[in-house]
């Protein structure tokens, strides 16, 4: 049977429906709390401008170097080499795994506001849901990716209307006197604290680090696309469609209620304020479309998490057995391993919740180094003129990568402690690297510069694992 291919809509909706979660309805209320109006469109500027190069710069590497499939796995490994390439897949793959846990608890959470039963998501009740829901979408990944894609795009259209439903009605509300009232945060915020514009700045891109995770998704299933140029097309759509969502969602918000008010809301803040202009239906409306969008993040981020392993495996960094496929072309042995991972997490967090958050914050931000990576190799290709033709132009490319490397570096950096925690991570990540370097019988285990790269990992790991035990940092 042939595999059916995706096209430039199935591409553009896994973009969008693996960027567009749970955050996005919390987004009032998250940015209330640390910023004022003034402060958050400055924050927005700088990260559209981040993103927007990062988005390019995808575009740029899909269409000139097509025998990289595996997206973001493969330009830090095609960049920087196998060690630096395999750290990237195991991050990503151990994120986007951790993630779909948290997901799946998060939808049962959502569902409690129809369904009281399902309390906080973490129950006995939700984690039996949630493995339902889990081995669902796993049979439907099972039957092919087109068909998950299909199912992922329908979800998209849905999640998308009832964020334009709430952007419509509150611009119909919207009231400039309380957007500008305390338009550069001169007032104290709930908390009593009083925040310098700066560290207003910088606490809003805190908060816009995480939403644009997903940016790469149409990359990561490049393999599968059915014409390359719609990889760099859907990445680039789907990121400005986010971003104006995004945009509209949190500044509108603040010309309906004042930043104190939004700050008190209970999240996903988005119901509070659609009922303050609507009504309780508008709240309903709102916790259907958290129900509906996790659901969706929850499909596409499972084709991620089963496909990065697959195109690894093919490229001999992960173990050859991820390799295997069914006769519907889907990556069957990646999906058990990686779903029975869920399943076992899921367990986890019914009887030892602290335990999957500390996992959770070590990988949350072990994402973030493959985009520094993706940046830093198209900079590097535009600086030493690799894959462009002879006397072609590469201002705009060396421009891209400079400013797209420099907003990696800042996405790490915004991460704080947790960027530290990801050592814990990567350690393992070392030990799996050289068994498998061993068995692949490798002349050398690790270059000299892994080496040192290596080294320093371990170090950091010791200092973290050092910062933990005197309370420096916290897990969960």
């Amino acid at each position: 049977m042939s595999e059916k291919k995706l096209g430039l809509v199935a591409l553009i909706a896994l973009v969008i429906g693996s960027m567009v979660g749970g955050g996005v309805f919390s987004l009032p209320q998250n940015f209330a709390s640390v910023a004022s109006p003034g402060a958050l469109l400055i924050g927005w500027l700088i990260t559209a401008v981040g993103m927007i190069c990062l988005a390019l710069i995808y575009q740029n590497l899909s269409a000139r170097c097509p025998q990289l499939e595996g997206g973001i796995y493969s330009y830090a490994r095609a960049g920087f080499g196998d060690f630096i390439g395999f750290q990237s897949a195991w991050g990503y793959w151990f994120s986007a795994w951790l993630g779909n846990v948290s997901y799946a608890v998060l939808l049962f959470s959502a569902l409690s506001f129809f369904f009281p039963v399902f309390g906080l998501g973490n129950n006995w009740q939700s984690i039996l849901g949630a493995s339902i829901v889990l081995w669902l979408v796993h049979a439907l990944v099972l039957r092919g990716v087109q068909e998950a894609a299909m199912i992922n795009t329908v979800l998209t259209v849905v999640k998308v209307l009832v964020l334009l439903v709430f952007i419509v009605a509150v611009v119909i509300a919207f009231r400039i006197g309380i957007f500008t009232a305390d338009f550069w945060g001169r007032l104290m915020l709930v908390d009593g604290s009083h925040p310098a514009l700066f560290d207003q700045v910088k606490s809003t891109m805190l908060i816009t680090t995480w939403v644009f995770v997903g940016i790469e998704g149409a990359t990561v299933v490049s393999a599968r696309a059915a014409r390359r140029a719609d990889i760099g097309k859907a990445t680039v759509i789907g990121l400005l469609g986010c971003l104006v969502i995004y945009i509209l969602v949190s500044v509108l918000s603040m010309g309906v209620l004042d930043q104190a008010t939004l700050n008190g809301l209970k999240n996903p803040s988005m119901a509070g304020v659609l009922e303050s202009v609507v009504g309780i239906w508008g709240a309903r409306l709102v916790a259907g479309g958290v129900v509906l969008s996790v659901a969706g993040a929850l499909l596409a981020w499972t084709l991620f998490s089963s496909e990065l392993p697959y195109v690894a495996a093919k490229d001999g960094m992960f173990p050859k057995i991820f390799t295997k496929t069914n006769a519907n072309g889907s990556p069957a042995v990646s999906l058990w391993i990686t779903n029975g991972l869920i399943q076992l997490f899921l367990l986890l967090t019914l009887v030892y919740s602290a335990g999957y958050q500390a996992l959770f914050s070590i990988a949350t931000a072990a994402i973030l180094p493959p985009y520094l990576f993706s940046a830093a190799y198209g900079l590097k290709l535009a600086i030493t003129g690799e894959s462009y033709q002879p006397g072609e132009t590469r201002t705009r490319d060396l421009i891209l990568g400079l400013i797209g490397t420099v907003y990696g570096f800042w996405l790490c950096y915004a991460a704080g402690s947790q960027m530290l925690l990801t050592s814990l991570l990567f350690v393992p990540g070392l030990l799996v690297f050289l068994w498998h370097q061993k068995n692949q019988h490798a002349e050398r285990l690790l270059k000299g510069y892994e080496a040192l790269i290596a080294v320093l990992l371990v170090i950091v790991a010791l200092i973290t694992l050092y910062m933990i035990a005197t309370g420096h940092i916290t897990l969960g």
